[in-house]
């Protein structure tokens, strides 16, 4: 772990990976090991006994139920590093198959992936393709943000980074809402771009995206801030219009 931890959210797709060892969760940090067999289990019995039940909780259209398959897969599917697995608009914008040398080892150990089905996930880390998403409700489990809290907690105090880069969406921020005690050290990351009047206007469409190459180039700076002010003053150097504010970290796009 370097100075920045780097909160992302996942991907609802996800590239299955054709070769590679089954995922073993005995091998996971061991604040993690005990909720990802109790979730990987609920998820992998209700695909199998109740598809039609675990239709509903995922959200899966008539089209989408191979992904019952997948689920139902889990305990012996191919696993990847998780960069390889995550698809979608801000992994293509981070583009992480590109990056090189200390970019790219940064970026294995210090960009975690908020996960519902693993808690959290360093980008470096092996993982299956699956789907489940933050908000759902699997059988005999409390909500996920309540299995998943105090490991996530764990494991990220256990690493004590100086600075926390929080890019989460909504649902995946509510399985680790920052402690106060963690918020002076943590900057939760905004993108807005410049409406016609001067006024600020929260960027939807592009956001992913936007969040993706800001990720890319902190991965790629020299520059290791070691406090909030520093990221900001980091980031700006990058090329971008940031401040800080109450602890957001407001970038501002061009329209």
């Amino acid at each position: 772990m370097s100075v920045v931890l780097i909160l992302l959210p996942p991907s609802e797709s996800k590239r299955a990976p054709a070769r590679g060892l089954a995922l073993d969760p005995g091998t996971r940090p061991v604040p993690l090991r005990a909720p990802t067999e109790q979730v990987l289990d609920a998820l992998v019995e209700v695909c199998i006994t109740s598809p039609a039940d675990a239709a509903r909780a995922l959200k899966l259209t008539a089209g989408q139920w191979d992904l019952l398959d997948l689920n139902a897969g889990l305990r012996h599917a191919p696993a990847a590093p998780a960069w390889q697995v995550y698809d979608g608009v801000l992994y293509d914008a981070l583009d992480f198959a590109s990056l090189r040398g200390a970019a790219r080892r940064r970026g294995l150990s210090d960009v975690w992936v908020v996960s519902a089905l693993f808690g959290v996930v360093p980008l470096g880390e092996a993982i299956p393709a699956y789907r489940l998403s933050a908000g759902t409700s699997l059988p005999a489990l409390p909500p996920l943000r309540q299995v998943w809290h105090e490991a996530i907690d764990e494991v990220v105090r256990a690493a004590d980074p100086p600075v926390i880069l929080d890019l989460r969406s909504g649902p995946y921020a509510m399985m680790w809402p920052v402690p106060a005690d963690l918020r002076e050290r943590t900057v939760t990351g905004k993108i807005w771009q410049a409406g016609p009047g001067g006024e600020r206007v929260a960027v939807s469409h592009h956001n992913k995206a936007y969040k993706g190459r800001l990720t890319r180039s902190l991965l790629q700076s020299r520059r290791r801030p070691s406090t909030p002010k520093a990221l900001v003053a980091a980031v700006t150097d990058l090329g971008w219009v940031a401040g800080l504010d109450n602890g957001r970290l407001d970038v501002v796009v061009d329209p």
